[in-house]
């Protein structure tokens, strides 16, 4: 990834930050008026120090001491009630605005086609949904308002300074091109450590989400040793990114209050002697101009520091925007319905490849008629899988038709289209949620009765009342609390109670013991009854009673026809067959 951060003031990516704040112009105009009230109230307060030091400390005027004193209390707390109407505002304004766009960006995620995440670590995903979302609510927190704010601050004070006495004020800011030139110096080093820091963090968490998620294959295959030497060597990464931010700032801070303490030394130096000289300079005079260079210093060195937020805040706009810019959504311009359909599906001369012309598919055809089951066999990638991904328009197919009832699937509504067809993986996922919400995915329309009697229908009914809560027993992640069976089962309830028109099955009872083998069959009986099914099986055994099994090689169909037909042309079926039925019985 590229240390190139842009501009801090991209007008584009900024204009279009700012867009989102539309909904809270309110808050926004209430925000930048306190920065500008901020910006001009707080330079006041020298300027009274000096005045009552002159008038009514020196003089002595108690009475006026009295009232320049409540003045200058008032002015405080003034300040004090302002200052945090602006922090609160500022940040509920930025916590407003990345609340809204978590919420689109992830919605957006939710659109695009899996061959997206087919190419895009999830840890990335990951860091741009969450990180890289809370540092744009820095640019109203703490980047664009306060920058405003500060170089008003600047202004305002050198403008008193200025009506108070020129020639106090050229000493005063005698430092400031050195204290720029540092602070510039600052800014570049700075800007390429927090980039170096955010891409360090985008590869912490692309490794931990990656290997927390597969941890069995790292235990099974005993390369905890070897990932935590290379965990090692990022997390080391991500440490010297940021002691290496941390080196400017251990540099830069120092240097600024050195400059501090040399304006306050020139100052006080150069008006002691005209003061000696019989020069028209007060002791009240010199306070507020050393109070002036505290408040002149402040903000020069934050600017650096707010810069580089609003930086890193157009920097995570990019990367987010261009998330949002990303077409990879299924084309869904279809308005069909699937009102009253039959189920009948057809691929016609279909070719599909995941990338450019590596075909996954070669020209297959053939057609399932309502309440039929096809069998889907072939050794891995052989294609079986890319079949149903093309059926629910997970991929699209390149060439081609895949008809549904008549009708090519792309002119079907996509949401009406995949609620009617049931997909049932070889691993199945849950959430870390409870039975109940695992199997309704949270749909108000599902009563708990409709779950309980599909439960019984499919024979989930007795292991899940058995657990400790029943149907409000939290799986954990996906579904840690469950054996393989009984993940699959509650796979097969959750498919009966959205009542699919067709169902695709894939391997799934490939990985579980024969006595749970036998339950699933018995549910797969009652799942499949009366729905078009296409089933793609490991086990042969399985698959004998349906209505037409294809046999798919390459990418290509080989054989196709009954069970019974299929033994008879003593092709690669029957080898397949026997090769099992012979394993069965040597295990047996």
């Amino acid at each position: 990834m590229s240390d190139n951060t842009g501009s801090a003031f991209d007008l584009p990516i900024l204009k279009r930050v700012f867009s989102y704040a539309k909904p809270y112009l309110g808050y926004f105009y209430l925000t930048l008026f306190l920065t500008i009230f901020l910006a001009a109230v707080t330079p006041l307060r020298p300027w009274l120090i000096q005045y009552t030091f002159d008038n009514y400390i020196l003089l002595p005027d108690k009475q006026g001491l009295l009232m320049m004193t409540l003045l200058l209390v008032g002015l405080v707390f003034i300040e004090a009630i302002a200052n945090f109407f602006y922090i609160y505002l500022a940040n509920f304004l930025g916590q407003s605005v990345i609340r809204d766009l978590r919420i689109q960006v992830f919605n957006h995620i939710n659109q695009f086609r899996l061959k997206y995440f087919d190419n895009t670590p999830i840890g990335t995903l990951v860091t741009r949904v969450v990180s890289d979302i809370e540092t744009i609510a820095e640019i109203f927190s703490q980047g664009l308002l306060v920058i405003i704010g500060d170089l008003l601050k600047l202004v305002v004070a050198i403008s008193f300074m200025l009506y108070v006495d020129w020639r106090l004020t050229l000493i005063s800011l005698s430092t400031i091109p050195i204290l720029l030139v540092a602070t510039y110096i600052f800014k570049n080093g700075i800007k390429s450590s927090f980039q170096q820091v955010r891409n360090e963090v985008s590869r912490l968490n692309a490794f931990l989400q990656e290997h927390i998620t597969g941890m069995n294959i790292v235990q099974i295959f005993n390369r905890e040793e070897e990932e935590m030497k290379r965990f090692k060597v990022i997390n080391a990464g991500h440490r010297q990114a940021h002691i290496r931010s941390v080196w400017y700032y251990s540099i830069f801070l120092p240097v600024v209050e050195i400059l501090s303490a040399a304006s306050i030394g020139l100052l006080v130096w150069w008006g002691a002697k005209e003061a000696l000289k019989g020069a028209d300079i007060t002791l009240g005079t010199l306070m507020a101009f050393i109070l002036y260079i505290y408040m002149l210093f402040r903000p020069i060195r934050e600017l650096a520091d707010k810069f580089n937020t609003l930086q890193m805040g157009m920097v995570s706009s990019e990367r987010v925007f261009k998330i949002l810019d990303t077409v990879s959504t299924i084309e869904n311009k279809g308005t069909r319905k699937f009102e009253n359909i039959k189920g009948e599906i057809e691929f016609k001369k279909v070719w599909f490849a995941y990338n450019n012309e590596d075909w996954v598919l070669k020209d297959i055809s053939f057609k399932v008629k309502a309440g039929e089951t096809l069998a889907l066999v072939g050794a891995t990638g052989a294609g079986k899988s890319s079949v149903i991904n093309l059926l629910s328009r997970f991929y699209e197919y390149n060439k081609g038709e895949i008809m549904a009832d008549g009708y090519n699937i792309r002119g079907y509504e996509l949401s009406d289209l995949r609620q009617n067809i049931g997909v049932i993986l070889q691993d199945v996922f849950l959430f870390s949620d409870s039975v109940m919400s695992n199997i309704t995915l949270k749909n108000p329309e599902i009563s708990k009765t409709q779950v309980i009697e599909a439960a019984k229908a499919v024979g989930a009914h007795r292991f899940i009342e058995k657990l400790p809560g029943g149907y409000d027993y939290d799986v954990k992640e996906r579904g840690a609390m469950l054996s393989v069976g009984q993940r699959q089962l509650i796979a097969f309830v959750r498919a009966y109670v959205y009542d699919p028109k067709i169902l695709v099955l894939d391997e799934a009872t490939s990985s579980i013991d024969t006595e749970s083998e036998l339950i699933i069959q018995e549910a797969l009986e009652k799942l499949t009854k009366g729905r078009t099914s296409i089933v793609i099986a490991h086990r042969l055994s399985t698959v004998q009673n349906a209505t037409k099994i294809m046999v798919l090689e390459k990418g290509e169909v080989i054989e196709e026809g009954s069970h019974n037909e299929l033994i008879g042309k003593n092709g690669h079926y029957k080898n397949l067959f026997e090769l099992q039925f012979k394993e069965s019985t040597a295990l047996s």
